[in-house]
This record gives structure tokens, C-alpha cells and sequence, in this order.
């Protein structure tokens, strides 16, 4: 049956091209494809350049800081290093939880909404609860918010309340489903919904190798290594820069590009100094989401070295594990958080041990080493995720919680 769904998020691309809450578009229209009206509830953020609506996807943007300075509430910008909060968001919170709840009230109210979706249990699922009314409640769950409902004892009692009330709780990997269920969440009303990715943006295409490698300045042969994602700890960049370091001698023209930027930026550009790098380990800052797939065609290999950091913070299912999978570039990772139920080692990728420099350094080099291998792994890698992880897939399933928590007695 079509409905009318609520959708309250903190992160929403807020341009063409943004790389904050990348996922979240194409959830939001993969629903709105299959015949259901959604209305995206978000704080209001200075960049934001989208207009009232795209195709059956409506926006409202609440606005809560009475000063510029306090606009950090979502889009990532409350989080220090994704390990803890800033003293501005703890300020801004108060303001926003309360204009966020008003605003996705008065929009369920007029628009007839027949659901209440909140993204991230701290805070979107805490607004979409105190919000509802009599509304079935989904949540779903996509990683920091977890960490944090773990580590602060209010927000794990909010948490544990936003659980007990919602009628079906999705989360991006099955570590974040068992977290959220020692939370408080049901088992029999979680599910494991894997995030999706956009095959036809994310594919082979030879094209971009030279074009690439002309940006960087290097000749058209030289192998290439390619990670993303924020400059902080759950993401492992430093352990990728140490191997590019222990590749040094036996792979000399190896080009480590890491994209992406945050409050490590500098501690890793000193890490990759003190190794004696130089140019061999580049930093472009942050890449447009659009030029994301044009590096992962060009790379040789891609890194994702997630792990799980000292505060206990762990990606939920980066987004760049499937469009590097989809792109057919040979992955190395870890098995943090969702990596280990999208890469099998040895059949669409390869999995070392978090933290394992060594064995991260010895897999880059055996894929550098044997490349119709590492061809291999990347054909078989673009076979298994058109066939699990399209978008619509991930839309239907979501419309499957919609139809259950609908059904479900109020």
C-alpha cells in the first residue's frame, strides 16, 4: 500500500556532489520510485542549495541556531574526530531536538503522514518518537549514533526508549543490529537492510586511468592506490600509510592517494612526512562525490583499513566498500563493522586482520603483483553487488518495514 513517509535525518547531501550522508538521496528516491510520497525533515545547514522538492521527494529544513556559530548540529559537524561531541553540539542540541520535533510534527500533520522514519536512533529516531503521535515508528541505524547511545548513559536510555517504542528498526550491518538489540531494540523487529550502490555510476572504465594519472602528474603505468572517507580514527587511514611506507622498496612508483579531510588531516600528513613519503602519499582534500567513481575506475587497488578505534567506534558499511566493489577495482579491507558480509577473502576481495600493517602491505602487493588475480577478484566483486546491493533492493526492503510496522497493533 503507498505511504506517506516522514523522514527525519542529520545528514542529507546538501549540494550536487556533497559527500556528507551520501546514502541517504538515494534511500529517500529509491522509496519515492516505488509509489510512496516522502517528506525529508532535516536541520537547515548555510550550504544547503536544494530546493522544496525533487520528483516525490519533498524537504523541510528547520532552522534552530540563533547564531551562526552554532549551525553544527548534523551533517557530521557535532562530532569531534567521530570519537566524541563537540561542546557546541551539546549546546545546539537542546535547540534543534526541540525545532526538529515541532517541524516533523506540523509536516505529519499536514501532509497525512501514514509513517515516521527516523535516520540514526540518536537523534533522528528520539525526534521521530517524541513526533509521532500515533504514528508507527521505523529506525534506522547507520553507525555513530550506536557508538554514542553506547557511551553517554542518557542518550543510551533515549536510545533504549526510541526502541521499545518503534515498530521495526533497520541497520546497515548485523554488528550494528546486535549492538542496537543489547540497546534495547527487539530482535524479531530488526533486520540487517546493507546499504545499496549505484552500478551504473560505479563501473569499469578504462578512460579514467590516464586521465588520473595526468592529474597527479605521474606516468600512465603507475600503480595506483585509492582510499577515502573522513580523517578520522574508525577509518584506519594510518595504518594504509604505513604500508604504502613498507611498499616503498619493492613497489618505488606506487602512488598512495588518500581523499578526504577532518580533524586527523594534519597527524596524518606528519605520518606520511616522518616515513619519508614524499609525493608518493598525495592528499587531495575532499573529492566531489561525482569524481569518487572516476578514482575508483583508476585505481589499481582500493584501501578501505576500517577498524574498530580505542573509544570502540566502528563503521557501520562504509559506502565506498561497495562502489569500489562495484567499480571492479580489486578491494583490500578489513572486517570492521559490515566489510566481512560484503567481501568474501579471496573470492571479491581481500580481508586482513585491523591494524595488521604487515598483512595489509602483503595483500596490496600480491594484487599489484598478479594483475589478471586481481582482475579476478574485481569482476567477481561488480557480479555480487548488482546482484544484492542495487538500490531498489534496499527500497523494497524498506517498504517491507514500512507494511509491517503499519500492520503492527498501535
Amino acid at each position: 500500500m503507498p505511504h506517506t513517509i516522514v523522514m527525519i535525518a542529520t545528514s542529507y547531501p546538501r549540494f550536487e556532489g556533497d559527500i556528507v550522508g551520501t546514502f541517504m538521496a538515494p534511500i529517500a528516491h529509491g522509496v519515492a520510485a516505488r509509489g510512496h510520497e516522502v517528506h525529508l525533515v532535516a536541520p537547515w545547514h548555510p550550504a544547503i542549495t536544494r530546493g522544496a522538492r525533487e520528483g516525490n521527494v519533498h524537504f523541510h529544513f528547520f532552522r534552530y541556531a540563533p547564531v551562526p556559530s552554532m549551525n553544527v548540529f548534523g551533517y557530521a559537524g557535532g562530532l569531534k574526530a567521530d570519537v566524541s561531541l563537540r561542546a557546541a553540539a551539546w549546546l545546539a542540541a537542546p535547540l534543534a531536538l526541540a525545532a526538529g520535533w515541532r517541524a516533523a510534527r506540523r509536516v505529519a500533520r499536514e501532509v497525512g503522514a501514514t509513517v515516521m522514519h527516523g535516520h540514526w536512533v540518536i537523534p533522528g529516531g528520539v525526534i521521530a518518537n517524541y513526533a509521532r503521535g500515533d504514528l508507527p515508528l521505523v529506525v534506522s541505524l547507520h553507525g555513530s549514533d550506536v557508538f554514542v547511545a553506547e557511551k553517554h548513559a542518557v542518550l543510551g536510555r533515549l536510545a533504549h526508549g526510541v526502541f521499545h517504542d518503534a515498530a521495526q528498526v533497520t541497520a546497515c550491518s548485523a554488528d550494528l543490529a546486535a549492538r542496537a538489540i543489547r540497546l534495547g531494540a527487539r530482535a524479531a523487529d530488526t533486520e540487517v537492510v546493507p546499504y545499496g550502490v549505484d552500478i551504473d555510476r560505479f563501473a569499469p572504465d578504462p578512460s579514467w586511468r590516464a586521465d588520473i594519472r595526468h592529474r597527479l602528474g605521474v606516468a600512465s603505468d603507475a600503480p595506483l592506490l585509492f582510499a577515502i572517507g573522513r580523517f578520522v580514527k574508525k577509518k584506519g587511514f594510518e595504518y594504509l600509510i604505513d604500508a604504502a611506507a613498507a611498499l616503498a622498496t619493492s613497489h618505488p612508483s606506487l602512488i598512495t592517494v588518500i581523499g578526504g579531510d577532518g580533524d586527523l588531516a594534519a597527524e596524518f600528513r606528519a605520518r606520511a612526512a616522518a616515513h619519508g613519503l614524499g609525493d608518493r602519499v598525495r592528499f587531495p582534500g575532499t573529492l566531489a562525490h561525482g569524481d569518487v567513481a572516476a578514482w575508483c575506475a583508476a585505481a589499481d587497488v582500493i584501501g578501505v583499513p576500517s577498524v574498530r578505534d580505542d573509544a570502540g567506534n566502528v563503521d557501520g558499511l562504509p559506502n565506498v566498500v561497495l562502489e569500489a566493489l562495484a567499480s571492479a577495482t580489486p578491494v583490500v579491507a578489513t572486517p570492521a563493522g559490515g566489510i566481512g558480509q560484503v567481501i568474501t577473502d579471496g573470492v571479491n576481495g581481500r580481508l586482513v586482520a585491523e591494524r595488521d600493517v604487515a598483512a595489509l602491505a602483503a595483500a596490496i602487493a600480491g594484487v599489484l603483483d598478479s594483475p589478471d588475480r586481481g582482475q579476478a577478484l574485481g569482476q567477481a566483486a561488480r557480479a555480487h553487488v548488482a546482484r544484492h546491493h542495487g538500490w531498489a533492493r534496499v527500497a523494497e526492503r524498506m517498504e517491507a518495514a514500512y507494511d509491517a510496522a503499519a500492520r503492527r497493533p498501535r
